[in-house]
């Protein structure tokens, strides 16, 4: 292989690159769009859970327990209803997600020592928020029943009894338990494995289907420094585009970063290889711009998106699925990058998923290569 002859191509395909200013600002913007667009648009926050309420006791009982729920950031109250017909109505016109009742004997069950019942009403059309906003409620009403306990304890016994046992909760990494934390260095995994494969799915086809393949035939170029000076190319627009998300993560949504720049860089780099590599791949073996996209779409996007444990736990998913996520060079960027940002480890518990990219980079450059020189015998 010749440094020169691969130089000479990536400068070839650079001039190519500057030469079309649409394509490159798309390039270089769309990340950028896709980013703040699905960090904005996705938040696995629970909050501020509209719900109405019914309460049948009217004591000072249960609108402490109503009080609770008004003051609680998890929920707001946005009716008072005096029957189950406005809480179904709310439901259904989707302005309700949760409805409260208070039972009648609320007050005088609790005053007694027995079991206060509270209705909780959940809209089930969304599974998964009805399930974290009953999680919500019952951990609300249940501590609220503790305090009331507690509180007709102590009048009883003349004195302020303490809790058996106090709970200290801590948590690490990320405190305030914000999802954009974890979701945007998430995101950049994914959008860098998109952008960049769609990037290199392109350039061999769109040199088969313009008619200059036969032109780089003509010359002494080897298939590997096609795709090596191609990747090269690609790979310093690529670079632009991690450099961009990176800064508005850290810049725009504030995300902690506390590991080694270093450690970032050099495995973002990996890991940019392998996804150029992947797009080289796929357009060499493709002799239309359009079957190069949609295979380069449908290779990059999905199991990024749904395989890589960005949204979807790996852990969770059927055997099948969890082996099929072991190609997936994402899952690893993805332990690596949260692991940097959020946890601040370094290389001597990343090696591993380090290693893998390496891998899988030299893996499919080397098969890229390989089809690259199918195509031209």
């Amino acid at each position: 292989m010749s440094f020169r002859r691969t130089r000479a191509m990536a400068r070839k395909e650079m001039l190519h690159i500057v030469r079309d200013p649409r394509s490159l600002m798309a390039a270089i913007f769309q990340p950028l769009m896709m980013l703040l667009l699905f960090s904005y648009a996705l938040s696995l926050d629970v909050d501020r859970i509209p719900a109405v309420v019914y309460d049948l006791d009217h004591t000072p009982e249960s609108n402490d327990l109503l009080q609770d729920f008004r003051g609680s950031r998890y929920f707001t109250v946005v009716e008072n209803a005096q029957s189950y017909k406005p809480i179904e109505r709310a439901m259904e016109e989707r302005r309700a997600l949760v409805g409260i009742a208070i039972p009648p004997d609320y007050s005088r069950n609790l005053a007694e020592g027995k079991e206060a019942q509270v209705q909780i009403l959940l809209d089930g059309g969304d599974s998964n928020t009805a399930q974290i906003a009953l999680g919500y409620a019952q951990g609300l009403v249940q501590l609220h029943a503790l305090r009331a306990r507690n509180e007709s304890q102590s009048r009883k016994a003349g004195s302020v009894l303490a809790p058996p046992v106090d709970t200290r909760i801590r948590v690490w990494y990320n405190t305030d338990l914000v999802s954009r934390n974890y979701i945007v260095p998430g995101l950049i995994a994914v959008i860098i494995m998109i952008i960049a494969a769609l990037l290199t799915s392109l350039t061999i086809a769109r040199e088969w289907e313009m008619g200059t393949m036969e032109q780089l035939l003509s010359t002494p170029v080897r298939p590997a420094e096609i795709a090596l000076g191609k990747l090269f190319a690609y790979f310093v627009l690529g670079f632009i585009d991690m450099a961009i998300a990176l800064f508005v993560a850290l810049v725009v949504f504030h995300v902690p970063f506390r590991g080694s720049p270093w450690l970032l860089l050099f495995s973002s780099s990996i890991y940019l290889f392998g996804a150029l590599a992947w797009g080289i791949f796929v357009s060499a073996g493709s002799r239309t711009q359009l079957a190069a996209y949609q295979l380069g779409t449908f290779t990059s996007f999905l199991p990024a998106f749904l395989l890589s444990g960005f949204i979807y736990s790996i852990a969770n998913m059927p055997a099948v699925v969890r082996a099929i996520s072991l190609i997936v060079p994402a899952r690893y960027f993805i332990n690596i990058i949260k692991g940097v940002f959020l946890k601040g480890i370094g290389l001597e518990v990343l090696w591993f998923d380090v290693l893998l990219l390496a891998v899988y980079g030299a893996v499919v450059f080397y098969f890229a290569a390989r089809k690259l020189r199918q195509k031209v015998a």
